[in-house]
């Protein structure tokens, strides 16, 4: 990102579709529920909070209790969605979303808030990098990552109506809309978001529109780059990976993760066993230093130009 993006026209802050969608789907089914972990501000639910006041609990700074509460009130018919910090939520209460909500299939909605390297200067403790890999064997868990506002407000609008557990995860980074006619959210289902036959580009969240960006880039090259919006994580899209992989023959991955587990690593099990071709996996190798969002994204090369010199390797591969 060349400028902070808050500054940059036309970008929005998935976050505030995500509180207006909930307060008002609260305001039509009295099941909705919120529990915090002394998140109100930060998860942006100051205004659900006023109009539902009976129907927000803060629990403190207790992750695991926090979870825990949010299956008792799924177990009592409500509709809880879980808003936390998502390095919190995955990391400190990872034992109670796996036996409290996955092994019990519980109607549980988790909402990862700040994920990635959003919180930047507060550094590697909260980052929240490793959290696909976590939740991805919980696979009774739908794992979603927008990748705009409009996306966001869809998939909470989808996780309210869905019976069953859903992590989705949001950045406090603003992004662009993505220019997509006729756009239809399906879960599990990746979203064309251009056209392309010589490589894809497979990616999700804040990454998608980053890619689009290369693609751009590589076509003033004679470069042809499908890409993919891979929101939902768990469970993958088989089908559409299996297509890129035939029709253009080399896979670029992208995501404000790691790369060991996450998406990425999801596009490369499939490919592997279904359909063999060169997978370059972008994000994070392990730990990220403290820095800025923008320095963060330009030192791991998760930039436009980056993603096209990868997109152009995965290529290169093609004829080896």
């Amino acid at each position: 990102m060349a400028a902070p993006a808050a500054k940059q026209q036309g970008f929005h802050d998935c976050r505030d579709a995500w509180a207006r969608t909930i307060e008002a789907l609260a305001a039509e089914d009295p099941r909705i529920v919120a529990v915090v972990n002394d998140s109100v501000g930060s998860s942006k639910l100051g205004g659900f909070q006023k109009a539902f006041p009976d129907r927000l609990i803060n629990v403190g700074i207790a992750e695991q209790t926090m979870v825990g509460v949010g299956a008792g009130l799924a177990n009592g018919g409500r509709i809880p969605f879980v808003s936390a910090a998502s390095c919190f939520l995955t990391g400190r209460a990872l034992e109670q979303v796996k036996a409290d909500i996955a092994y019990a299939n519980f109607n549980v909605k988790l909402v990862g808030q700040s994920s990635g390297v959003a919180y930047g200067e507060l550094g590697p403790t909260h980052h929240s990098i490793e959290d696909f890999a976590w939740l991805r064997p919980l696979s009774n868990i739908t794992v979603i990552a927008p990748a705009d506002a409009w996306e966001t407000a869809e998939a909470v609008k989808w996780a309210a109506a869905h019976v069953g557990p859903v992590y989705i995860r949001l950045s406090r980074m603003p992004v662009p809309d993505l220019l997509v006619e006729n756009r239809r959210f399906q879960p599990s289902k990746a979203e064309m978001v251009r056209e392309g036959g010589d490589v894809t580009v497979i990616a999700c969240g804040t990454m998608v529109h980053l890619a689009v960006s290369a693609a751009e880039e590589l076509a003033a090259d004679g470069i042809s780059v499908r890409v993919l919006n891979m929101a939902t994580i768990s469970p993958l899209d088989g089908v559409a990976i299996s297509q890129a992989a035939s029709e253009t023959g080399a896979i670029v991955t992208v995501e404000e993760a790691n790369i060991h587990g996450g998406l990425g690593g999801a596009v490369a099990e499939h490919t592997s066993a279904h359909f063999p071709v060169p997978v370059e996996r972008m994000g994070f190798p392990g730990f990220v230093p403290t820095g800025a969002v923008e320095w963060l994204f330009k030192h791991y090369g998760l930039t436009a130009s980056g993603i096209a010199k990868s997109a152009r390797k995965a290529i290169a591969r093609k004829s080896v």
